[in-house]
């Protein structure tokens, strides 16, 4: 069986690797057919990430279809299913309060533990959900959305509340596209001109603005002075997340979705005077990736244009390499492997 190692930062290889034996009582073989490259991908292979050990088989934004089962489970052989890759213990205080996805034994797939850049992989019966009529390359985006999607449900941020969404990559892209399934007016701030002009041409965010000189004026413009009810960070840069702080209005709340290795910095008594919320939002739940699906279903999510990049199991060393620092016109890469 195939498989994509990152052997070290900067090192990737197509080896050969068992392939997976009879799944055990609960768990379920499956047959791997799309799986989308992450930031936290890109992260890995530049040795940036927090969390992990090398050398690690990544990969964890996955569609799959059953191929044999252990006792108990139900899914039946041939089901398309899409994959929640956060493997929980069910037993410490995060799960006993509903919360697997911060888990404080958590087995994220393709960081803590290998993952699906690969061809084949069994996991437990209770992390697959169906994909029904949902096509494998748009199930394969569910997870990365539902990251997204799981920071404004963390919000409570009420219908008709201005947003901020910073970074206008793929995580905050599905922030943003959330925001106003949620029925939020989004603007969008990111560096990069090129992705904030994609992000209206595409997506229908007309509101953006672009960090730099001038972005201060432009949060106030745009919020009568009063800062945005609501501001989700999704850059995963330490500057930006503690200058996000900023544009929060009195009584808001400032969701923090990236995850760095820095300590962040701020003002207590701006944090106090405005009475904010500040919150982290880790991973996604069941509830998560069912209301992403139903989106997509829906057409509230346009996959197609989510989805500009790809590449097969053999290129993908190659490719991920490539797109680690050439970002031009790439949102999402999804390499293809089985159908």
């Amino acid at each position: 069986m195939k498989a994509v190692l990152c052997r070290e930062p900067g090192q990737l290889e197509l080896i050969d690797q068992p392939a997976p034996g009879k799944p055990q009582a609960g768990w379920v073989r499956l047959a791997v057919s799309h799986v989308g490259i992450c930031g936290t991908d890109y992260h890995i292979f530049e040795g940036k990430h927090p969390f992990l050990v090398y050398p690690r088989v990544m990969g964890h934004e996955i569609s799959a279809t059953v191929l044999e089962t252990g006792e108990g489970v139900e899914l039946a052989v041939g089901t398309p299913v899409i994959v929640n890759p956060y493997l929980s213990c069910g037993t410490c205080i995060a799960c006993r309060k509903g919360k697997p996805n911060c888990c404080t034994n958590i087995q994220v797939l393709g960081v803590h533990t290998d993952g699906a850049f690969c061809e084949e992989i069994t996991l437990p019966a209770g992390n697959l959900y169906p994909a029904g009529d949902l096509g494998l390359e748009a199930a394969a985006t569910v997870e990365f959305l539902a990251i997204g999607a799981h920071a404004v449900r963390r919000s409570n941020a009420p219908e008709g509340s201005r947003a901020l969404v910073i970074g206008a990559g793929p995580i905050g892209l599905g922030a943003a596209l959330f925001s106003r399934v949620a029925g939020h007016s989004v603007t969008i701030m990111d560096t990069s001109a090129e992705r904030l002009a994609m992000a209206a041409s595409d997506f229908g965010f007309t509101s953006g603005i672009q960090v730099g000189e001038g972005a201060a004026e432009a949060i106030a413009s745009v919020t009568g002075g009063d800062g945005f009810d609501v501001v989700f960070d999704a850059t995963g840069n330490a500057g930006s997340m503690e200058k996000a702080f900023g544009a929060v209005a009195h009584g808001g709340v400032l969701a923090l979705i990236g995850v760095v290795k820095d300590e962040l910095r701020f003002s207590d008594p701006e944090f106090h005077k405005r009475e904010m919320m500040v919150i982290a939002s880790r991973n996604a739940l069941r509830a998560d990736f069912e209301h992403v699906a139903d989106a997509i279903r829906r057409g509230l999510v346009p996959v197609d244009k989510l989805i500009t990049h790809r590449t097969t199991l053999a290129d993908a060393p190659r490719d991920l390499a490539h797109w680690a620092t050439q970002k031009h016109g790439l949102i999402k890469a999804v390499i293809e492997i089985g159908s």
